[in-house]
């Protein structure tokens, strides 16, 4: 310790600073001076101020082990004094900057981490301190032990550290910040939720000590990779296991640990391993774990187990047309197995006292090769199979068309299901061998007698088996154009060689019955006119046309008588017009022949001849090449008088004639209109129907025809409100106008037809269609409208559910270059799916005026098989009505015939294009005939009128609603119909011919 001479300065401050500037020379530099209390020495007269303290010390860098104070000298006083308390007591510093800096720094090393200080900063100047200047501070804390990540999943991080005294700490990653605090916890455990999966993270965790963070210590974790979302068994055999996973990201790798073993995959090898060396029907655990930077994820466990062996014998024991039956051993003591055929599997459970396990696979194709594979199952895991084939008996031939029947041969037509079968023919017991091509296969047999009944046996030949033999008979037509028949004016007999059951001769709506015998006779003709001929043979219920002939008879005789003319320079001949039909009138006299065309004329004026002779006429009906039997031969005589007397004469009585026919029609138009009273509109709802009687109905006729038909008008227009009222909302749905071919024709609600079952794709029970009243029941037709491309389905549909045997078509696909109806039936052949049903065409024969064809229709989930007749008639013009009556009526025969024969009650489908107009008309016809028939009347407008309360628009047009009425009017007068051409001239297809003219135009059905 520096000893210090104080001496007393009496006189003046400079002795002092003088003695005192002496006394630092001499002092150890080594040694810490001695603060020294400025007092005022009681000897010394003048008092000395000690100096300032600092103004302000501020920490400028804080350290774990040391902090820098800074602080501005005092009045450029370059010694100061620092005092602070450490872990090792009280320390002091002394400070001497002299460098001419105006800032003092300071760095105190050797201190604690994470500990407050207290410094205090005096300033020293002329051996006086100041009061000091304190500041308060802390060291930087230390960073924690042992920072590392001890757990990572798919979304989170666990770190580990050891505890730093009882800091605070910061988890800094990112742009994240966790402040926390530890109280006990020794290692700390932090988890770091809400993390990207499979990502890198650079985690710094910090020390806190009074708001001020450590150095930090960093590291770098990884998220978990996801697990694959799926892990499934792809193979499995008796000593290995095939695994396959969804791959989570090209680049991981995989571990996969099972029974204490572990298979690393790299990413580069895929997703698919297979595990080798195994026991077989053995279970085994694996778990499949995806890496990424090495960190595993939690995994994915499945268990799988080794396959069975394969039974040693698998044979087959019985074959029909739809049935297998296998055979084989069992496998140790394996009970359950599964059969596959045709990428159908079946189960099969055995009995435990069983050797051999037999199985009968059902409902399998005719004449089809099946291969088959069995497998052992052990745990659902199936051994490796064991494969067999064998084959069905094909089935017998479903149809035989006879295609060509004639005379002297038939040809023999039947579908050829496979490629692979052979067929097998018998005709009479004779073998035949039918040749087969693409889809058919056929036989004509040749040199045949006429009107003989054949035999016919067909066998399906497939892979060593024979199907049961489809067996069926024809017979040869014959040949009515060489028959010897004998014809007169009313009769026509002949003597038939060959099978025929009926001879039936119809002229227009009148048919004649011959009696039985292989005579044929038919008498009660009307002379002239021309018939048509048919033999039918019927034997089973089936009916063969033998023959078509065309004879016309003799027609009629007539009776004539003359008149002189022209001063005996012409003849006036006239004849009378007894019953039958003739084409012209064959007039012969004065050797010359003259043949009067005019059928409406009766009579025949010739010239030329001298008067006062006698000449010999003979006058004979002609019907084509026929004429009359016997001539009726009379003479006449030229008159003997001036020819200008007999003119002037002839003239007077023609203009009297002329007169008094014009005064009648001016002052008399009620005689004409005698009727008019008849004629008014139709009766409304609360009238009793108009019902008129047979005896009646040409009057009728008549009174709905005079005055340009308004007859007809008023009563069609009176039914145009008719039903209208009626809801329409089913139709109207948005989802079912698609289903409408017109918007102006959508059924009523209460009596629409509603299809009821459908697939899982079909939505709707919707379909244009009524059930439309009959003469038998309410529900006899089915009135719809041509099906769309999107209905074809819901037609068949229909056709199914309703049980429908018969279809009545009044349109063509297509009419005038437009779609009216979409074509419905398979092209050809070949059976064609519609919907959830499978429509076959069996045959189709086309005639003049209509198609006949069959379908055959079958659901695919049932074996039922049903059969559809399908009349299609075609002479029905687009805008009209038929060119005759008699053809429709013949039309309507064909499908009445079939009604009845078939007699289930079912109703029968009639569409044309919007299932209105045509529709409607054939109908009509169909019960209009009926009610004639068994009730000797018809109520055609009442029975519209009852149409139009099921379906708008029945009977569409006025032409057609008169075309009803001639229909009748035709099969009621036949007789006054004289000129059979009445059938051939396009233009009069009614009595009233010129008047109904101007309908033709206006169908639109």
């Amino acid at each position: 310790m520096m000893k210090l001479f104080f001496f007393k300065i009496i006189s003046d401050k400079l002795l002092l600073g003088f003695f005192l500037c002496l006394l630092w020379c001499v002092t150890d530099s080594n040694t810490t001076p001695t603060l020294i209390t400025a007092t005022t020495p009681t000897t010394i007269s003048t008092t000395i101020k000690p100096p300032d303290d600092v103004e302000e010390v501020t920490v400028k860098i804080q350290d774990e082990t040391s902090i820098t104070l800074m602080w501005n000298k005092v009045n450029n006083i370059p010694t100061y004094f620092l005092k602070y308390d450490d872990k090792d007591g009280a320390k002091e510093k002394y400070i001497n900057q002299t460098n001419g800096e105006q800032a003092v720094v300071k760095e105190v090393s050797h201190l604690t981490a994470g500990t407050v200080y207290h410094f205090t900063v005096i300033t020293i100047s002329d051996g006086l301190n100041s009061s000091g200047k304190s500041v308060e501070t802390f060291t930087r804390p230390r960073n924690a032990d042992n920072f590392k990540s001890i757990e990572e999943t798919e979304r989170s991080i666990t770190l580990q550290w050891e505890k730093v005294e009882n800091n605070d700490y910061l988890i800094k990653y990112g742009s994240n910040e966790e402040p926390f605090t530890v109280l006990d916890e020794n290692p700390v455990k932090r988890k770091i939720s809400g993390l990207t999966t499979m990502t890198e993270y650079n985690f710094t965790l910090f020390t806190v000590f009074k708001n001020t963070k450590s150095r930090g210590v960093h590291i770098i974790a990884f998220t978990a990779p996801p697990n694959t979302e799926a892990i499934t068994v792809v193979g499995q055999n008796e000593t290995s296991i095939t695994l396959q996973w969804t791959k989570v990201n090209d680049m991981l790798n995989y571990t996969l640990v099972f029974d204490g073993s572990e298979i690393h995959i790299p990413a580069s090898e895929g997703n698919l391993t297979t595990v080798s060396n195994l026991t077989s029907m053995t279970r085994y655990n694996f778990t499949l774990f995806t890496v990424f930077e090495n960190v595993r994820s939690s995994g994915v466990n499945i268990s799988a187990v080794t396959a069975p062996p394969n039974t040693e014998e698998l044979i087959s024991v019985e074959q029909t047309e739809t049935n297998i039956t296998l055979r084989w051993k069992k496998v140790e003591n394996i009970l359950n197995y599964v059969l596959v055929h045709n990428q159908l599997e079946e189960n099969v459970t055995a009995s435990k006292d069983q050797e051999f396990v037999t199985k009968t696979i059902i409902g399998l194709m005719s004449g089809t090769k099946y291969d088959f594979s069995l497998f052992a199952l052990f745990h659902d895991v199936r051994s490796s199979g064991l494969n067999y084939t064998a084959a069905t008996v094909p089935s017998p031939v479903a149809l035989v068309n006879v295609t060509e029947r004639s005379v002297d041969r038939i040809t023999l037509v039947w579908e050829n299901v496979r490629k692979d079968w052979t067929y097998s023919l018998q005709i009479n017991g004779e073998d035949h061998h039918p040749e087969v091509l693409e889809d058919v296969v056929l036989k004509e047999i040749l040199h045949l007698k006429p009107g003989t009944e054949y035999t016919f046996r067909v066998t399906t030949k497939f892979f060593g088996h024979n199907s049961s033999a489809f067996e069926d008979f024809t017979v040869t037509t014959i040949d009515c154009a060489a028959v010897d028949w004998k014809v007169t004016n009313s009769s026509i007999t002949g003597t038939v060689e060959g099978l025929f059951s009926n001879a039936t001769a119809s002229n227009k709506s009148h048919s004649h019955v011959s009696p039985k015998g292989s005579t044929v006779s038919f008498t009660g003709l009307y002379p002239g006119a021309t018939y048509k001929l048919f033999l039918v043979y019927e034997k089973q219920s089936r009916t063969f046309e033998q023959c078509k002939h065309t004879l016309t008879i003799t027609p009629p005789d007539l009776s004539a008588h003359c008149e002189y003319l022209a001063a005996g320079y012409s003849i006036h001949i006239s004849w009378n017009r007894p019953a039958g039909l003739w084409t012209a009138v064959e007039v012969n006299v004065a050797e010359k022949t003259h043949i009067v065309n005019n059928m409406v004329e009766h009579q025949v004026q010739i010239s030329e001849f001298k008067p006062t002779k006698t000449y010999k006429v003979s006058v004979a009906a002609l019907s084509g090449d026929l004429r009359s039997s016997t001539p009726f031969v009379f003479s006449c005589q030229t008159d003997p008088r001036g020819v200008i007397a007999g003119s002037v004469m002839g003239v007077l009585l023609f203009a009297v004639l002329v007169c008094m026919a014009a005064f009648i029609l001016l002052k008399r138009p009620d005689i004409i209109r005698r009727n008019k009273t008849f004629i008014g509109g139709p009766t409304e709802k609360d009238e009793k129907p108009i019902t008129v009687p047979v005896e009646k109905f040409p009057d009728h006729f008549y009174q709905l025809s005079v005055d340009d038909n308004r007859g007809f008008s008023q009563e069609y227009e009176s039914l145009m409100p008719v039903g209208t009222e009626q809801t329409r909302k089913e139709a109207n749905l948005l989802d079912n106008k698609p289903r409408n071919r017109f918007n102006n024709v959508l059924p009523y609600d209460w009596c629409r037809v509603k299809l009821t079952s459908s697939d899982a794709n079909e939505t709707s029970g919707y379909i244009n269609a009524n059930y439309m009243p009959g003469y038998n029941s309410s529900r006899e037709y089915i009135a719809t409208q041509g099906p769309l491309p999107s209905t074809v389905n819901d037609f068949w549909r229909m056709i199914w559910e309703q049980r429908v045997k018969g279809i009545v078509m009044v349109t063509n696909c297509k009419e005038s270059g437009k779609t009216k109806c979409e074509q419905y039936w398979p092209g050809d052949s070949k059976p064609h799916m519609y919907g959830e049903l499978v429509v076959t065409i069996r045959y189709e024969q086309k005639e003049l005026f209509w198609i006949l064809r069959e379908f055959t229709v079958k659901h695919k989930n049932s074996s039922e098989e049903r059969t559809v007749k399908h009349f299609h008639f075609t002479a029905w013009p687009d805008h009209g009505v038929p060119q005759g009556t008699e053809v429709l009526i013949r039309f309507r025969g064909l499908v009445r015939q079939h009604i009845e024969r078939e007699g289930t009650g079912a109703p029968t489908v009639v569409h044309c294009s919007a299932g209105v107009g045509r529709t409607g008309t054939i109908i009509a016809l169909d019960v209009m005939l009926q009610q004639l028939e068994k009730e000797r009347a018809v109520s055609i407008n009442a029975f519209v009128y009852k149409m139009r309360l099921s379906r708008p628009h029945m009977v569409q047009t006025k032409s057609q609603y008169v075309f009803l009425h001639q229909c009748i009017m035709d099969s009621l007068q036949e007789n006054e119909r004289t000129a059979e051409d009445i059938y051939e001239n396009d233009d009069m297809i009614y009595a009233n011919a010129t008047a109904l003219l101007q309908f033709h135009t206006s169908s639109n059905a």
